[in-house]
């Protein structure tokens, strides 16, 4: 019932990302694409005009959550350090609701190298980037974090420590919910950095 809300172009996205997600990037293709949506190859065309249409529809979709998740914490009336735990909460909350977006994340280098993408994945990434490298700088600013680390390499480490565990929940079963492996190592982290107050 609640698929008859959704829009046909809506599904075909989410089946791309599902695709994506089971199969990889490659497995990507109108035929496959077609089958998953119980379509003709003919009828998808109507809704895009190829495969690097359907890409930039899913890195918009993706990024449509980035953004949100972004404006959100950054709206909170909290320290840096509370909304940079917030942010990786949201982020980890969302993984696990929406296994298959998450692995989006280990597609960036195809994504990057695929011209209708290129632009905007990197766009995103950078925003990512930023908005958390914001979030450290204000932190050391405000003696919330120790400076032993630049706001550049805190950026760096919780990207890698996201992306580790992203790689590891797809490669492992685990007994624990993303967002509960990633808070739990992260805990420890700010922990390491934080200025007692």
């Amino acid at each position: 019932m609640a698929d008859s809300f959704i829009s046909r172009k809506d599904r075909i996205i989410a089946s791309a990302i599902d695709i994506i997600s089971e199969l990889g990037l490659s497995a990507l293709t109108t035929k496959n694409l077609a089958l998953r949506e119980n379509m003709s190859e003919a009828l998808l065309y109507k809704y895009f005009g190829g495969i690097d249409e359907v890409l930039v529809e899913v890195v918009q979709y993706y990024s449509k959550y980035d953004e949100s998740i972004r404006h959100t914490v950054s709206s909170k009336d909290a320290s840096n350090t509370e909304k940079l735990t917030e942010y990786v909460m949201t982020y980890a909350t969302y993984y696990d609701n929406y296994y298959a977006m998450a692995t989006l994340m280990l597609q960036y280098e195809e994504l990057l190298h695929n011209v209708g993408t290129r632009d905007h994945i990197a766009w995103c990434i950078m925003e990512r980037r930023k908005f958390v490298l914001e979030l450290f700088q204000g932190a050391i600013d405000n003696k919330e974090i120790r400076d032993v680390f630049t706001a550049d390499e805190l950026a760096d480490t919780l990207q890698g420590i996201i992306m580790a565990k992203v790689l590891s929940r797809r490669i492992s079963n685990r007994k624990h919910t993303f967002k509960h492996d990633l808070i739990a190592n992260l805990v420890k982290w700010f922990e390491f950095i934080k200025i007692e107050q």
